[in-house]
């Protein structure tokens, strides 16, 4: 990541509360790619990158769960209007009835 993602994923280890320090993997090249540690220190930090993004993806995921679906509950949008069969269709201006399938939404 760069300068401006670090900043981006550091604000996002805040909101909840994750532990970790995003700088730059060479402490003298602010401009290269970026990390995240479990110090600031760059002598003893230690890559936590890995750790951070499954917290990360733990806590949203736990916001906002996904929808439980079985393994045949089919499509989960959309409906099919079937043709009125009690009244006879309506013909288009051209005087042919029309042969289109039922209407899918």
């Amino acid at each position: 990541m760069d300068a401006e993602e670090a900043r981006r994923v550091d604000a996002t280890l805040r909101r909840p509360g994750i532990p970790g320090v995003v700088a730059p993997e060479d402490p003298d090249d602010a401009a290269g790619a970026w990390r995240v540690y479990d110090s600031p220190a760059p002598a003893t930090r230690k890559d936590t990158t890995a750790d951070a993004l499954t917290a990360v993806v733990a806590e949203f995921r736990a916001a906002e769960p996904e929808p439980a679906r079985g393994p045949d509950s089919g499509p989960t949008r959309g409906f099919v209007i079937p043709p009125d069969e009690s009244r006879p269709p309506k013909r288009p201006k051209g005087g042919t009835a029309s042969t289109a399938p039922p209407a899918r939404f």
